[in-house]
């Protein structure tokens, strides 16, 4: 007796009744014209150079998560040998997630975000000559405020490898551990039929002073400095 209703007719109807087929597409091209010039004003603050501007946030809105103070984030780039520069200096492409984490940010706070911060490894950067990035906004006193985190995780031993090149300590003790385990498998008996003490004595200084020669050697021709040295430097070679 009743024919099924058919629920996309019915979503047309009250369509119609609310706006003209014309005014959907005006409405719809409005949006979109609106979207993408927002997208593109957003890419242009990523990838200006701006003096240092603080971005005002709602602190009632904010994530106690994403908060971090600057000692926080020099810690975090010391131990892994990453860079925190602005992000003009990012040399990949934003992702479409990070666009969007900035246009809901702004929203929800009513301001236009200003000389953001990313930390990486310096081959995600370009760094004048003289895996994993994290942008930031500057909120002022020396707190940042994480937006988005994309790309792969850090290699799970990147603290290991980086850990010599925290300071100059770190760097002579992971020198004289390797000393030592070459001297243990130096083949003595090349050297002397009975070696003792004094000979093994002789060549770990000898073995020492060679690998710290050609640690030196490679420090200086490449330019390289310590974790603690380079945390916010935009050079390459230092």
């Amino acid at each position: 007796m009743f024919s099924r209703t058919n629920i996309e007719i019915q979503l047309l109807k009250f369509r119609s009744k609310r706006i003209g087929e014309q005014d959907i597409m005006d409405e719809v091209q409005r949006i979109f014209s609106e979207n993408e010039k927002k997208r593109e004003e957003i890419i242009l603050s990523l990838t200006e150079n701006l003096n240092e501007v603080e971005n005002h946030l709602n602190f009632d809105l904010l994530e106690t998560e994403h908060i971090f103070h600057i000692e926080d984030i020099k810690k975090l780039c010391i131990t892994y040998r990453l860079r925190f520069l602005d992000s003009h200096y990012f040399k990949g492409d934003f992702p479409e997630e990070a666009i969007s984490e900035i246009r809901s940010l702004e929203k929800k706070h009513q301001i236009a975000l200003k000389n953001f911060k990313i930390i990486a490894p310096a081959k995600l950067l370009k760094l004048e000559n003289a895996d994993d990035p994290l942008l930031f906004a500057p909120m002022g006193n020396d707190y940042f405020y994480l937006i988005h985190k994309w790309g792969n995780d850090l290699h799970p031993l990147r603290k290991l490898q980086m850990w010599p090149y925290k300071s100059f300590d770190n760097l002579v003790f992971t020198v004289f551990l390797l000393s030592i385990l070459l001297t243990a498998i130096a083949p003595m008996h090349w050297i002397s039929k009975n070696p003792g003490i004094a000979e093994y004595l002789f060549l770990g200084i000898f073995i020492f002073k060679a690998v710290a020669g050609m640690v030196l050697f490679y420090g200086f021709s490449k330019g390289k400095n310590f974790n603690g040295a380079i945390w916010n430097s935009k050079y390459y070679n230092a």
